[in-house]
């Protein structure tokens, strides 16, 4: 069953069991945060730096806090060396997250 696509942001489309959540990321940010988006990306601050894989993770787990699902629902799909990412996150409806997608300005 295909998740419902009714009036969603440029960078979150459905797929099937969840979303796929285009980002570019800002690592060494001074904090976390949800910015406004650019263009078909949600922009998103990180405090780790891009090193071994550190803002990959702390990306995983501040979208695991902010959208309030266990780490294990949240997949990198594209983007393991890229500041343009494409997350896929699992077993959620849009009206879960899309609120908890807002930017913390």
């Amino acid at each position: 069953m295909e998740p419902k696509q009714t009036n969603l942001p440029p960078y979150l489309r459905a797929e099937n069991n969840g979303f796929v959540l285009s980002v570019k990321v800002q690592p060494r940010a001074s904090a976390n945060s949800i910015e406004t988006p650019v263009g078909n990306e949600l922009r998103i601050k990180i405090a780790a730096p891009p090193v071994d894989s550190a803002a990959n993770e702390a990306l995983i787990r501040f979208l695991s806090e902010k959208l309030d699902i266990p780490r294990n629902r949240i997949e990198l799909l594209l983007g393991k060396t890229s500041r343009h990412k494409q997350i896929k996150i699992y077993g959620v409806s849009a009206e879960q997250i899309l609120p908890r997608l807002t930017p913390n300005t």
